[in-house]
């Protein structure tokens, strides 16, 4: 009898790390008598959270072996050896260049940035370690490292509407169905694609269904993006197409773009029976992922103008006066210097560059500058201006952001009020009030 190599058997770590809690939790609410709890979980409820809630940056198919004298040296060595070439992979994806271009980090500091380490596939004997590996990086520590790739363009805020036709209709949240869940599956920190994934619970079913997506009027279209907070749509669809019962599945997909459907591209893919349709559907939202990117890169991306819930990112003259007879100018002239660090919550560039703009558009302002930039976390701004508090809040809730706090620490967000429109002059002939 031939002996059995032990680096011949494939370990599924990552399947026997979610296996255990889940036996867990079923003998602990069979024991209470809790079993309707299991049935409220059913594939036909609605409600589908994404995973990834923190938008980690995710590096897959990293592949590492590594020798070592233990089985546990030489799997220790190997996810070092996956976290330094996953930083490089990042680095260069981020910055348009190749992974040789990375700088050098300590192993300490990428134990300190890395968020998690997955086990995609892996062979362990008892002094080899083979496997291939996606790393996790924390999207707010990794981005102060990685810096600001001002070249990237990113998309505005893009409502996400998932459609699956599987031979009785179409289906959007009424539902739970593979393809949302290949959606919360799927990892969108690395995408410079902003998608809103609604959850599919509450109120979802009756406002996102497939009557909604194919609906052009514009108003209705406008207070669900604000409800939201989204100022685009994508509508993602697949058609499943089943050959026969535990036969192929064939997939159509479409990407969809607007309140209009426009059509950015389609592809098919092919799972071989039921056992691979998730796998399929994964690679299916990758890849319109990819078409998605590929029509921001052309310029296809832009929101219709009818759909713009924002105010502009630089005030116009014709709508914020800057001349002395501003009120604020006014105010703020003749005034001493100032300094304070101003917080702001930056998902990505473009909203640390609208940060920007709106408060050098402000009289009195001198500059604005970066102090500390965290992507996807709390970015710290430094800002020296002429004027008071007051004044400063004024100018900034004219233009749609306020600014909360007192002293040397302020916090700016969206949000300001309009400023009032002025009073209408008397008709002629009458004397004024």
């Amino acid at each position: 009898m031939k002996p059995v190599n032990p680096i011949d058997f494939v370990v599924p770590q990552s399947r026997r790390r979610l296996r255990a809690p889940l036996i867990a939790l079923g003998v602990a609410l069979a024991a209470a008598g809790g079993w309707y709890a299991i049935a409220q979980l059913a594939p036909g409820d609605r409600g589908v959270a994404p995973i990834d809630s923190s938008s980690n940056y995710e590096v897959t198919g990293v592949q590492v072996d590594v020798a070592g004298k233990t089985a546990d040296e030489a799997r220790t060595a190997a996810w070092r050896l996956a976290q330094r070439k996953g930083w490089m992979v990042l680095w260069g994806r981020m910055h348009g260049l190749g992974p040789d271009a990375a700088p050098g980090v300590p192993d300490s500091t990428l134990d300190s940035i890395v968020a998690g380490i997955e086990v995609e596939q892996e062979q362990v004997g008892p002094h080899r370690y083979i496997a291939t590996l996606g790393i996790l990086f924390d999207r707010a520590r990794t981005g102060e490292m990685i810096g600001s790739a001002s070249g990237t363009p990113h998309s505005a805020p893009m409502l996400v509407i998932p459609i699956e036709m599987d031979g009785a209709g179409p289906v959007t949240f009424e539902q739970r169905t593979s393809w949302q869940k290949a959606w919360a599956r799927y990892r969108t920190g690395q995408s410079p694609i902003d998608y809103v994934r609604p959850y599919g619970n509450g109120q979802d079913p009756l406002l996102l269904n497939i009557g909604q997506s194919r609906r052009p009027g514009r108003l209705w279209w406008r207070s669900l993006l604000d409800q939201y907070g989204a100022s685009d749509i994508v509508v993602p669809e697949v058609h499943l197409q089943r050959r026969f019962p535990g036969g192929p599945i064939a997939a159509r997909f479409v990407a969809r773009h607007g309140p209009d459907g426009e059509v950015l591209g389609t592809f098919t893919l092919i799972a071989p029976n039921t056992n691979g349709l998730d796998k399929m559907l994964d690679q299916g939202v990758k890849q319109v992922d990819d078409l998605y990117i590929r029509a921001l890169n052309a310029g296809q991306l832009k929101p219709d103008p009818s759909l713009t819930i924002e105010e502009p990112d630089t005030p116009t003259d014709d709508l914020l006066p800057t001349t002395a007879d501003d009120p604020v100018a006014s105010v703020i002239s003749g005034i001493d210097q100032n300094n304070a660090t101003i917080q702001l919550d930056t998902a990505d560039v473009a909203t640390l560059d609208q940060a920007q703009a709106v408060l050098k558009g402000i009289p009195g302002v001198q500059s604005a500058s970066v102090q500390s930039l965290a992507l996807g976390g709390t970015s710290l701004l430094s800002l020296s201006y002429n004027g008071d508090l007051a004044a400063l809040k004024i100018g900034l809730q004219a233009r749609g952001w306020r600014l909360e706090g007192e002293g040397a620490t302020l916090t700016m967000k969206r949000g300001g009020a309009a400023p009032a429109a002025p009073a209408a002059p008397p008709p002629p002939g009458q004397p004024k009030p």
